[in-house]
């Protein structure tokens, strides 16, 4: 192979794509950074950071109707659509110098915007300009997936790119999907005041979790106005701007038609791949996805991949998980290997729903031997004095009392989830949980609370019996 210009070639500045290139320089590489639109990438922009800002907002609307709930004399907030996404846009813009070009170009990474393909295995080509490299990291992201419904097409749907551009109120909603983002939506909007209704084909929300888990959020979106159409099959969309008509066939074969001003894509996640020139590289694909192993290399070993590009787990923890097994990869003789044991992750709903490891349904598909323990929100003395009783903390455990997954759904989940996250990496027993002191009082007890379902089964008849015996207690056995 000749002398290549870098060592590292990033291809796409989404968040997965910002760590590698910013870790490459900071340990010496020289890097290019090609982006063909603006750094920050989907995270920014359309994902995590407006999505969450929404959502508090709305939080804030609920409140000020439900104050009522805290001795507080109630309001019905006026809502401006407008003014809400001004204020996204706002956080936006204080977080954007922080992924600016300029912020990069001063850690000595040179980025280039622009579309651009590989001609072969080590150039990749953008602007008229031949970039060479040593290595590649492909970080292209993904983008919304449109279902292919009769109708759909033609009429101004959103998707999670545009809906945050809204300049305007929207009365009423259908929301298509009903994952993470159809959920997190259809409550912001909900609770600022449209009319939403949340379809689906498959006939639970949140399908990827326990069903005991998502009721608890299904149960409270219903309570906030949110009417579902789940197990239906989409016909057709008809209309145009403001005046929407969307067509469903029930089980029973008879029709349902939705009636709405704006609708929302949220039908899944399909991977950027199109126009790279992959084919040039030599980079093997199969079924419009790039192969990689677990060392993240392509067919080609010295092409990476990282973030949703991968296919799995479509979430900004684990790209910037992936970029640092890549840069790992690149830099040292050791091989580093993708995480797949324990993934955590959280649907940002009022209540919230985190997961790490096994649930219960895949444990059961998988045929494994586990226990199940859990301890309801309702009795907890922080939750109780908030306000925020619903939902509930679950681990699992193998026959050796290890934790190997948990599920948390209500108040703060996201944050509470990473003590099973700890857990569950250092290998720790549930028990191990009973013995970590907890500041009083914080949701955060509801973990040990759970731990000591656990201990609490394993002090059976025949353990308490030799333990009065032991301590010369007079109890009865």
């Amino acid at each position: 192979m000749a002398d290549t210009e870098f060592d590292i070639c990033v291809i796409g500045g989404g968040a997965g794509g910002l760590v590698v290139a910013a870790g490459g320089s900071g340990i010496g590489a020289k890097v290019a950074l090609v982006e063909k639109h603006k750094l920050g990438g989907d995270c920014l922009y359309y994902g995590c950071v407006p999505s969450k800002t929404l959502l508090h907002s709305a939080k804030v609307a609920h409140t000020m109707r439900d104050a009522q709930r805290f001795g507080i004399t109630s309001v019905t907030p006026q809502v401006s659509i407008p003014a809400v996404m001004q204020r996204v846009a706002s956080v936006i813009q204080s977080i954007e110098p922080n992924d600016s070009p300029e912020r990069f170009r001063g850690l000595g990474v040179d980025v280039i915007l622009g579309q651009g393909k590989f001609i072969d295995a080590h150039t990749f080509e953008v602007n008229g300009r031949k970039i060479t490299a040593k290595n590649f990291v492909i970080a292209t992201g993904s983008r919304p997936g449109v279902p292919p419904i009769p109708g759909l097409a033609d009429v101004p749907y959103l998707t999670n790119e545009t809906v945050f551009n809204l300049n305007e109120q929207v009365p009423s909603l259908v929301v298509i999907g009903a994952g993470p983002i159809g959920i997190e939506m259809a409550q912001a909007f909900c609770r600022l005041g449209s009319q939403v209704s949340v379809v689906d084909l498959v006939p639970n929300i949140l399908p990827k979790e326990d069903l005991d888990a998502s009721n608890v959020v299904r149960q409270q979106l219903e309570h906030d106005g949110v009417k579902f159409y789940l197990g239906v099959t989409p016909q057709k969309v008809e209309g145009g701007k403001g005046d929407i008509r969307f067509t469903l066939k029930n089980k029973d074969a008879s029709e349902t038609v939705l009636q709405s001003t704006h609708i929302l894509v949220a039908a899944g996640r399909r991977m950027n791949v199109e126009n790279l020139g992959l084919e040039a590289a030599g980079i093997a694909t199969e079924k419009g996805k790039i192969i990689s192993n677990e060392r993240l290399q392509t067919s080609q070993k010295h092409i990476y991949l990282c973030g949703d590009i991968v296919g799995s787990y479509q979430f900004t923890h684990m790209a910037e998980h992936h970029a640092g097994i890549v840069l790992r990869n690149i830099a040292s003789p050791l091989p580093a290997r993708v995480e797949t044991r324990v993934i955590p992750w959280a649907t940002f709903t009022e209540p919230e729903l985190a997961r790490v490891g096994l649930s219960e349904t895949e444990a059961k598909a998988a045929n494994i031997d586990y226990q199940t323990y859990r301890f309801p929100f309702d009795d907890m003395d922080r939750a109780r004095a908030e306000g925020e009783l619903e939902g509930f903390a679950k681990i699992l455990t193998d026959k050796k009392g290890l934790v190997i997954g948990a599920t948390i759904v209500g108040p703060h989940a996201g944050e509470l989830i990473h003590e099973y996250v700890v857990a569950m990496t250092q290998k720790m027993k549930a028990t191990d949980l009973c013995n970590i002191i907890h500041v009083y009082p914080t949701l955060s007890q509801i973990s040990r609370r759970v731990a000591d379902q656990k201990r609490k089964a394993s002090f059976t008849p025949t353990a308490k019996k030799w333990l009065i015996r032991i301590a010369g207690f007079r109890g009865k056995a």
